[in-house]
């Protein structure tokens, strides 16, 4: 059980805006092979997904700070980002699984009030296919 844990609070974190790495931890416990694969692939997918939830609800609660002196994005930075996300609109939420952008997409979707079902469905295809993939590849070699 602790391994899953593990694994969870690792890809949860992932998600967020926390440096961390979940395919690392994956990946260990897949070499180990001790562990159930449908659990594990479970578990990094469901603390990934819950990871870009809790980025989803900043995003949709952080506007309310954004004329603060602290807030750290510039009115301009977030007008760019908004324009992006506009341009590509939900779709680029199948790019959340992309280390270094993909977390700020989550943020912006909440930010810019997205559906929260839709946003949902989209970011569980892209984690889930993420995993299953690494997953693959790993069998491959």
């Amino acid at each position: 059980m602790p391994a899953y844990l593990l694994l969870f609070i690792s890809a949860f974190g992932a998600a967020t805006l926390l440096p961390l790495q979940s395919e690392a931890v994956l990946l260990a416990f897949l070499a180990e092979g001790s562990h159930s694969v449908p659990w594990l692939l479970f578990v990094a997918s469901l603390g990934n997904i819950l990871g870009s939830c809790v980025n989803w609800w900043l995003g949709f609660k952080i506007e309310h700070y954004k004329d603060k002196k602290w807030f750290p994005v510039s009115q301009q930075q977030m007008m760019k980002a908004q324009a992006k996300y506009h341009k590509y609109g939900y779709w680029s939420l199948l790019l959340s699984w992309v280390p270094i952008i993909g977390d700020p997409i989550t943020l912006i979707a909440g930010l810019l009030k997205e559906n929260f079902a839709r946003f949902l469905l989209m970011v569980s295809i892209a984690k889930i296919g993420r995993y299953l993939f690494i997953y693959l590849v790993f069998r491959l070699f």
